[in-house]
């Protein structure tokens, strides 16, 4: 990987420190003065404190603020070498990407990769992927982030019994990669760092409730409460997917029968596309299986967006069950606000039609008066983005 990423990691020595980094990295450079009014140290403290950051090259010292009487201070930010990696493994793709300190996206790449290959071969690629984009931007790597697909335990760093992920139950995931990248790693579900993503970056930043929706080809859903991620117990929490909403519908991954992503995720769709290709219902679909062999979700959105009635139909139905499903989370929850992302959100407006009006016909007024229920902003890079702001609350830690 290069000796940028393979260099002694610095160390955060105190809680000041670690508050001090944590807020250059949510708000960029500060000044002297207000840096130690925000996190409340006095003068003599606040120079001790950043000069041992110094030392350790994670902060710099810039130019001279501007002034607010008497002498001026000076400018502080996070270190511009910085970098850290964000992964984003989802059941059919990988995205990977290398961020400055302050986890804004420098390069990424993406390609095509089933996580059913099993763990050897996806972390083959996410290992050549990071070394392409580092070798785009490179620095110091201080620390990374990784998301994946089905049911992980933080803790641990490792996924356990994800239905999608054959070969991968308790499969040493940090550990793998910590010893490659020579960095702290942190693991989580894909759909927490998407919401940890549009927190710290994209259209929900600095809500610290709210709820995000992945729609892809499973269903997930990241819950952030007083700002930090819900997990629950075992790291399950926020598993909508398989939540049963009819006894006789059809089978899921999972193994069990009408669960909402039986219904509505990107599986989901490209199977009732494909029937509707094959009756004749949809001229458009049975135009994209006659061209393609195969009918995917993006045809059949592709098709509801051009007026296609049976694609529309299958849009709307699938939009209003995962309205009634977060409608109960708004209930239950009362976030401040909805985020749909994943690959089936390019649905766009006519899905996000069909969940508000589910929501707000299901959901409790006072709940609903002043929520907004909105499009991911980041799209494709909510994960990774994410998934290195999950860095840094390791890298910018006491925790060894």
């Amino acid at each position: 990987m290069g000796a940028s990423s393979t260099a002694r990691q610095p160390r955060v020595g105190s809680r000041q420190q670690a508050d001090l980094l944590a807020l250059l990295r949510d708000e960029g450079a500060i000044s002297r003065v207000a840096l130690g009014e925000r996190v409340g140290l006095p003068r003599a403290k606040l120079t001790a404190e950043l000069g041992k950051l110094v030392d350790t090259g994670l902060v710099e010292v810039g130019g001279p603020a501007a002034s607010r009487g008497g002498r001026r201070s000076t400018f502080v930010h996070l270190a511009d070498d910085l970098r850290l990696l964000g992964v984003d493994v989802g059941a059919t793709s990988i995205t990977v990407a290398v961020t400055d300190g302050r986890c804004e996206v420098l390069a990424h790449a993406s390609e095509e990769c089933a996580v059913r290959e099993g763990p050897v071969v996806v972390l083959g690629r996410v290992l050549a992927l990071a070394e392409q984009v580092l070798a785009e931007a490179p620095g110091r790597l201080i620390g990374a982030g990784i998301g994946l697909p089905g049911p992980v335990s933080f803790r641990d760093g490792m996924p356990v019994a994800p239905p999608i992920m054959p070969g991968w139950d308790r499969y040493p995931v940090r550990d793998e990669l910590a010893g490659k990248w020579g960095c702290p790693v942190t693991v989580d579900n894909d759909v927490n760092v998407m919401a940890l993503g549009e927190r710290h970056a994209g259209v929900a930043r600095s809500l610290d409730d709210l709820i995000f929706v992945k729609v892809g080809t499973g269903i997930g859903c990241g819950i952030v409460l007083g700002g930090r991620v819900y997990r629950g117990v075992a790291g399950t929490a926020g598993d909508i997917g398989h939540i049963r909403l009819d006894d006789f519908g059809p089978a899921c991954a999972c193994g069990e029968v009408g669960c909402l992503e039986a219904y509505f995720g990107g599986s989901a769709l490209a199977r009732e596309g494909l029937t509707l290709a094959r009756s004749g219902r949809s001229a458009l679909l049975a135009s994209a299986l006659e061209d393609h062999g195969r009918v995917t979700a993006e045809d059949v959105g592709r098709a509801a967006n051009s007026g296609d009635f049976a694609a529309a139909s299958l849009v709307r139905e699938g939009g209003r069950r995962l309205g009634h499903v977060v409608a109960s989370l708004v209930s239950f929850l009362n976030p401040g606000m909805v985020v749909i992302g994943g690959g089936v959100s390019r649905l766009g407006h006519s899905l996000l039609a069909e969940v508000r009006g589910a929501v707000y016909r299901r959901s409790l007024p006072l709940a609903t008066g002043n929520l907004p229920i909105v499009l991911s902003e980041l799209g494709d890079l909510a994960g990774v983005t994410g998934a290195a702001w999950s860095a840094t609350d390791r890298a910018f830690s006491t925790v060894t």
